[in-house]
């Protein structure tokens, strides 16, 4: 069982306005065993709100047609293999990962990279003990369909996979050797991550998670800061809700100066972690 932080925090925070206030939880999508049962800030902000919002609705996200369409928008058309889409220092890379993995190679040529580059993300997190069955996202969705609870998506499963599908060619690339790269440090980095969360460290978060990915401006803008500010105004719009939410999206999307807490605060709200 992992010691929980000496400070006591959690990755938890109170957003108050003027009439009420809300819980913003930043999730680990994939977590193991270890990291049950949660810590008592954690367990609290769920019993006391009735309306869960994260990313995205789990329920429309896991219907088969939905998971249908996002395996078939992530193969490459007919006529068309991995290794005429990306540069071959890219593909090499590929090659070397499935070995590793113990994949054959001929398959994963009809995935676009930016599915394959989080098939592989997901392969390795799995190797690692992690399971998107234990992530927090889950854990929470499950609760709140057991308790009937209202729950809300921040954004559709359409949307959330077009942020990817619509990336030019020379940006996917970019992005599965990326993934690649990061790959190459194996479970540790994966321990380090959830480690940092399970702490409540905002500022290691926000280096393990974006520090890398703010050297790619554009996919930067793409995964974070656009979604980010879409999904501010619908935040807010909970601060004029009877109840109380709670919000859970991404530990990445709370924190550092395009983080949905510092656009909070610069709106006037006050941010209190728990």
């Amino acid at each position: 069982m992992l010691a929980q932080a000496p400070t006591g925090r959690s990755f938890v925070w109170k957003a108050t306005g003027r009439q009420t206030s809300i819980y913003l939880v930043g999730s680990v999508h994939l977590l193991s065993k270890d990291y049950y049962p949660l810590s008592a800030a954690l367990d609290q902000s769920f019993k006391d709100s009735d309306l869960l919002v994260e990313e995205l609705d789990l329920g429309e996200m896991l219907e088969p047609t939905a998971q249908m369409r996002m395996l078939t928008r992530g193969m490459l058309p007919a006529g068309q293999t991995l290794d005429k889409v990306v540069s071959p220092e890219t593909f090499e890379m590929v090659g070397k990962r499935a070995t590793a993995l113990g994949l054959p190679t001929e398959p994963l040529r009809q995935f676009k990279p930016w599915s394959l580059a989080l098939m592989l993300m997901s392969l390795e997190w799995n190797n690692a003990g992690f399971d998107a069955d234990l992530g927090l996202d889950k854990y929470f969705y499950d609760k709140a369909k057991a308790d009937g609870r209202l729950i809300q998506g921040l954004e559709t499963p359409e949307y959330q996979v077009s942020r990817l599908d619509e990336m030019s060619p020379e940006q996917q690339d970019r992005f599965l050797a990326g993934t690649l790269k990061d790959l190459e440090t194996g479970p540790q980095s994966v321990e380090d991550l959830a480690k940092a969360w399970k702490a409540g460290d905002a500022g290691a978060i926000e280096r393990l998670a974006l520090d890398d990915l703010r050297k790619e401006q554009e996919l930067y803008q793409r995964m974070i800061l656009d979604r980010n500010r879409n999904w501010l105004p619908k935040i807010e719009a909970l601060f004029n809700r009877r109840g109380r939410a709670l919000v859970v999206v991404g530990a990445a999307h709370l924190v550092g100066p395009d983080g949905l807490l510092a656009m909070l605060k610069a709106k006037g709200y006050t941010i209190e972690q728990l």
